[in-house]
């Protein structure tokens, strides 16, 4: 039976998006490749594949690992999308970039999709708009000394 999406746990977003960015990077995803990009037992990851191949969302092989359905893939990209978001706003303030995908990676999994869709909606305004290269060095010089310089 497939679960409906809002019920999907931050564990099959997890596998989910892990099996697409390694079946992206290789062209397939091996239960050791998830095992390792997870750091987790393959015997978990077994344990998972078959859920998610109850669910519909991967065709679940042993020994031949995993390639994901259309609704799986489908699935992995929103979620993969959410991250990249996330990640990229956290960078935009200056987060350091491998705190930036731990932390997105945690958030994702816990925003709703109004809170990423404003995220997307201020990342994209900052980029665009004219004056924006001026407000991230302002940023960037008041994360510096605490200070914010109103003579701009």
């Amino acid at each position: 039976m497939m679960k409906e999406e809002a019920q999907f746990s931050k564990k099959y977003e997890e596998y989910l998006e892990s099996i697409l960015c390694i079946v992206t990077k290789k062209g397939y995803a091996r239960t050791k490749d998830v095992a390792n990009a997870l750091s987790i037992t393959p015997a978990s990851v077994v344990e998972m594949f078959r859920k998610l191949d109850d669910d519909q969302l991967v065709n679940y092989r042993k020994y031949e690992g995993v390639t994901l359905t259309p609704k799986g893939k489908e699935f992995a990209k929103r979620t993969y999308k959410r991250h990249k978001i996330i990640k990229q706003f956290l960078e935009m303030i200056k987060v350091p970039k491998e705190i930036a995908d731990n932390d997105a990676c945690i958030m994702d999994h816990h925003l709703t999709a109004a809170t990423i869709g404003q995220i997307k909606n201020l990342i994209e305004f900052i980029e665009e708009a004219p004056v924006s290269e001026e407000w991230l060095r302002q940023y960037e010089e008041f994360l510096q000394t605490g200070k914010i310089n109103r003579n701009y």
